[in-house]
């Protein structure tokens, strides 16, 4: 499988206050993102996770090392724009990506800008509103909408410019559980049924367990690299890092603590019911022999 995002020695430091020295945010930070493939990035508050998805189409630029998107180099500007077609980014809050009074305009200024041609615009609006769930809502008000359904009219928006990847820093996190749901659902879609490079930066780790990939990044640089299962495993590893772990996770490590001999890699809500309840029966077992 290619890779679509490659860093090669990665460093980034924020512009110095007066009188204070640069704070490097990450450095010397390898990465490699596979085309096709559903990475989910996880970490405390302030340890960069924002800051290394703005450099994926730059949005930000190295202050030392590469970015390649597609062999292309992210401090190039003559193949910016080329980049940004090819990584789409959508932020937290949607109301800073809506900038029209009608949701079908709002979808189509991104193609409009790149100059498409107007029947490709229209079959492209269609296209992404359909994909989000959000067609028939094709002639509302964007800011009468709910918060979720802003959202994926955000990421319809990124979508009609056809992206081959698309970066979400945060998307649901001023969502209610019914909206990150709807968002979550959208995002799984793009990635299983359209084969799109999906790289989903959270604090919600529910949504992490049916990722590819999840890399939990701090302290500058990566702590942990692995499939949902092999990564949420490490519970001291995380828990040391400010990092909480799925409800199903923390559950079966403290029975675990308490004897219970259970499996850490239980993710989903019906994975953990089976091993409690297989762990049940097997005491009940024993204590009849």
């Amino acid at each position: 499988m290619s890779n679509i995002i490659t860093a090669e020695n990665l460093s980034f430091a924020y512009p110095p206050q007066e009188g204070k020295l640069a704070i490097p945010v990450f450095e010397n930070l390898n990465l490699e993102i596979a085309e096709g493939s559903f990475t989910v990035v996880i970490g405390p508050n302030g340890c960069g996770k924002s800051t290394l998805a703005k450099q994926f189409n730059a949005v930000l630029l190295p202050s030392g090392g590469k970015v390649y998107v597609l062999g292309n180099d992210t401090s190039n500007e003559q193949t910016l724009l080329e980049i940004r077609r090819t990584v789409g980014m959508v932020f937290q809050n949607p109301d800073n990506q809506i900038v029209s009074n009608v949701v079908e305009e709002d979808v189509a200024f991104a193609p409009e800008n790149l100059g498409v041609p107007s029947a490709e615009i229209r079959k492209r609006v269609d296209d992404a509103l359909k994909t989000v769930g959000m067609y028939e809502f094709r002639n509302h008000a964007p800011h009468l909408l709910s918060g979720g359904q802003k959202q994926r009219i955000a990421i319809a928006g990124v979508l009609a410019m056809q992206p081959r990847c698309i970066v979400l820093d945060e998307p649901t996190a001023m969502l209610d559980p019914r909206g990150r749901e709807e968002v979550i659902r959208t995002i799984r879609t793009l990635n299983r049924a359209r084969g799109m490079t999906v790289v989903l930066i959270t604090h919600h780790m529910s949504e992490a367990i049916d990722a590819d990939r999840v890399l939990v990044f701090g302290n500058g640089g990566i702590l942990a690299d692995g499939s949902p299962r092999e990564v949420f495993t490490q519970v001291e590893l995380l828990r040391a890092a400010n990092i909480d772990v799925p409800q199903t996770t923390a559950l079966l490590y403290e029975l675990k603590r308490q004897g219970w001999d259970l499996p850490l890699d239980a993710l989903s809500t019906e994975e953990c019911a089976e091993a409690i309840a297989n762990a049940l029966l097997t005491q009940t077992e024993r204590s009849q022999k």
